[in-house]
């Protein structure tokens, strides 16, 4: 990957199957780009991998000669989610959120909402697959570019109820009805046509297209856009946004108590996780159906 005045450089964690988890480069001048990079895992969220995209969002954040930074995955997909299969065994969570029930869905929603916060804008640049966990992140980004043929979805309905509850704020009711009670994903155009992307590019096109529109906000002063990113937050919390999205997360925490859950825990424990998964999706015929994904 090109860089900016400086050497690409990694975010290492106690991760011994890989180590350096994020890619961070300056591609152009007022650009900051973070590449997740686990592409062996499609980029699943791990603990050292959360931890470490806020950390360095923050540094760019307070970083005057950044104006815009870009989040990307490496390999064949932006984000499939959380990881499933155990590997976060060892690792804490990369800060800190109060005990009891609904611990988890509290905690992975304050983390990607604190996107919100930052002063800077931050572009998620999306392709292949953009599921669960990793459709919470890009949402919680300011901006999204997406693949015409990358895949964002919720597959985690089949089984429980989602962390972050998103999808009627910024793809509607009748299609976040449909995406949560099938658990089927759009693709680019698709979450584009919908609302919840800014605009689609041919994938090969897609690192291009991202750049040139980073650089073009970085032509705005950044005391500016820091208010006018404010300005879109503020109106879309007015509506009840956070607070929704907030309360969602007791949903979730009931959601882990389902005969349903209980029986796909008990599934992983039994066939291990990729047939559990596969066995979930075999009757829709997408996702890990083929046991490749």
């Amino acid at each position: 990957m090109g860089n900016y005045g400086e050497q690409e450089k990694s975010l290492p964690s106690d991760d011994l199957e890989n180590p350096d988890v994020l890619i961070i480069d300056n591609p152009i001048p007022g650009v900051r780009r973070l590449t997740m990079n686990r592409p062996e895992k499609r980029n699943s969220l791990i603990h050292p991998l959360r931890g470490a995209i806020l950390k360095a969002l923050q540094e760019a954040d307070m970083d005057p000669d950044v104006k815009v930074s870009i989040i990307r995955g490496a390999g064949p997909s932006f984000s499939a989610g959380y990881d499933l299969s155990g590997a976060n065994a060892g690792h804490a969570m990369p800060f800190f959120t109060a005990g009891g029930e609904g611990q988890w869905p509290r905690h992975v929603t304050e983390g990607w909402m604190s996107i919100w916060d930052l002063a800077k804008p931050v572009i998620a640049q999306v392709h292949g697959y953009c599921l669960a966990g990793g459709s919470e992140l890009a949402t919680c980004c300011d901006l999204i570019y997406i693949a015409e043929d990358a895949q964002m979805g919720y597959p985690a309905t089949r089984f429980g109820v989602p962390d972050m509850h998103f999808h009627t704020w910024f793809l509607g009711m009748r299609r976040a009805m449909e995406m949560m009670i099938t658990g089927d994903s759009i693709n680019g155009l698709e979450a584009v046509a919908e609302g919840w992307a800014n605009r689609a590019f041919p994938a090969e096109k897609l690192d291009e297209e991202v750049l040139a529109i980073a650089e073009r906000i970085t032509k705005t002063p950044s005391d500016l856009t820091q208010l006018n990113k404010r300005v879109v937050h503020r109106q879309m919390e007015v509506m009840g946004l956070r607070t929704g999205i907030r309360a969602g997360t007791e949903l979730c925490a009931l959601g882990i108590h389902t005969d349903s859950m209980k029986d796909f825990l008990g599934n992983i424990k039994e066939k291990g996780l990729t047939e559990a998964l596969s066995d979930r999706d075999g009757e829709y015929g997408d996702y890990r159906t083929d046991k490749d994904n």
